[in-house]
């Protein structure tokens, strides 16, 4: 393939994670417009939200599977005609049921993209250079967090609401051309990131534990946030929008960081994304109440909890105990049960304990998958330790076998899967 055609598939990948994220989360910051244009209460618009990540967590499994023999150039091209489609329907829908139910289509196809967007980038290049391929195609939902929806938001505030998600769909129409004329057409099971590149089944298991952990941390932290710098740290309101765009340009320099870092030794980079994420909640935690440290460690956690999305594609397509895009989607399903976790557990905690809480919490719940990992690792350890002394244990058996009568060379009664190999 010509160098510049797998570039510019790359961008057009990137910038469907980009179109992807900001859809999902747009409806959070134009929940006010919205309700007030479709007469219903603000909860019920941030159902769009809910709704939309409960769609992920299910259908991405059962979707993968059913779409694993069609071409990804094929595959890609038609989920993201089929995300141009249902944001315009949103544009135009004239009551909550037909928004909701467009908020659906868009979800289902949200939940195969993200499963075959990793091995499909991956396969543009060497295998050498699979970590910092993914971390670009990640990259693209960082830049919506800090661009995307903000921009939605602020033509939302003074187009509407609707010209948003048209804007959204034009630009899904752009990425769609470019994807659907640069990206290879190949199996889906050929090439070097069909697989895992060593695959391992209890390393990869271990994976969706850590990631499931991780995220709850990140987004118990991340969910009230808003009232964590106003409340501890002394911001006014009008601050907030200010703190949390540069977390997101902090995220963005953590995921190119990684980048550069992640194909040396992904599992090292991984637990030092867990670990840095869980330093810097400990750290709001302890002198949140200071401004300046309160932005510094805000962006510290937003570049860490970035960093490790980017790895985690990384090593899902080192590890995947079979099918690549089947691992991903499950790897998905994993990071959208620990935002949703993440988002309960810390509205548990803050009527009780307050929001000072969901830091600690968030940082709790990292250390606990950095524990996963440490044990985890020693357990497979221990695994390789016994095969290996295994084969040494079995000779005198085998010997014995061969020196009783019934095992004679020659006798034609030795059992099955037994004798000299």
């Amino acid at each position: 393939m010509v160098h510049w055609r797998a570039v510019g598939a790359l961008i057009g990948l990137s910038g469907g994670t980009f179109l992807y994220t900001t859809a999902e989360a747009l409806p959070i910051g134009l929940l006010l417009p919205m309700a007030a244009d479709l007469a219903v209460a603000p909860s019920q618009v941030g159902m769009l939200v809910t709704a939309y990540g409960a769609v992920v967590v299910v259908a991405s499994i059962p979707m993968t599977a059913l779409a694993r023999r069609i071409p990804r150039r094929r595959l890609l091209s038609a989920l993201l005609a089929g995300f141009v489609v249902s944001t315009a329907i949103t544009v135009f829908a004239s009551t909550f049921a037909l928004l909701l139910a467009a908020r659906m289509a868009t979800a289902a196809t949200h939940a195969l993209f993200w499963a075959v967007v990793v091995p499909a980038a991956a396969e543009l290049f060497r295998p050498g250079l699979r970590g910092r391929v993914v971390a670009i195609v990640f990259a693209g939902g960082s830049v919506a967090l800090v661009m995307g929806v903000p921009a939605g938001t602020w033509l939302g505030e003074r187009a509407g609401w609707r010209v948003s998600f048209l804007a959204v769909a034009g630009l899904g129409a752009v990425v769609l051309v470019a994807v659907a004329s640069l990206l290879p057409s190949a199996p889906p099971d050929q090439g070097h990131a069909a697989r895992g590149a060593t695959p391992d089944v209890h390393r990869f298991w271990l994976l969706v534990a850590v990631a499931i952990l991780t995220t709850a941390g990140a987004i118990a932290a991340y969910t009230y946030v808003a009232l964590f710098v106003t409340e501890v740290s002394g911001f006014p309101a009008s601050a907030v929008g200010v703190i949390l765009l540069a977390r997101g340009v902090a995220s963005v320099l953590g995921i190119l960081a990684v980048g550069a870092v992640v194909d040396r030794s992904p599992w090292l980079v991984l637990v030092a994304t867990v670990a840095l994420q869980s330093v810097a909640l400990l750290g709001l935690y302890a002198i949140g109440h200071r401004p300046a440290a309160a932005v510094g460690l805000l962006a510290l956690a937003g570049l860490a909890f970035a960093a490790f999305t980017a790895v985690l594609g990384g090593v899902v397509l080192q590890v995947a105990p079979g099918r690549s895009d089947l691992a991903a989607a499950t790897v998905s399903a994993a990071v959208n049960i620990g935002i949703t976790g993440g988002a309960l557990v810390a509205g548990l905690a803050l009527p009780s304990h307050g929001v000072h809480s969901t830091v600690l919490l968030g940082a709790l719940l990292g250390v606990v998958a950095l524990m996963v990992i440490a044990a985890g690792f020693t357990g497979l350890g221990r695994r390789r330790r016994v095969r290996a002394a295994a084969p040494t244990a079995a000779v005198p058996v085998q010997l014995t076998e061969l020196c009783s009568p019934a095992g004679s060379l020659g006798s034609g009664n030795e059992p099955s899967g037994t004798g000299v190999r």
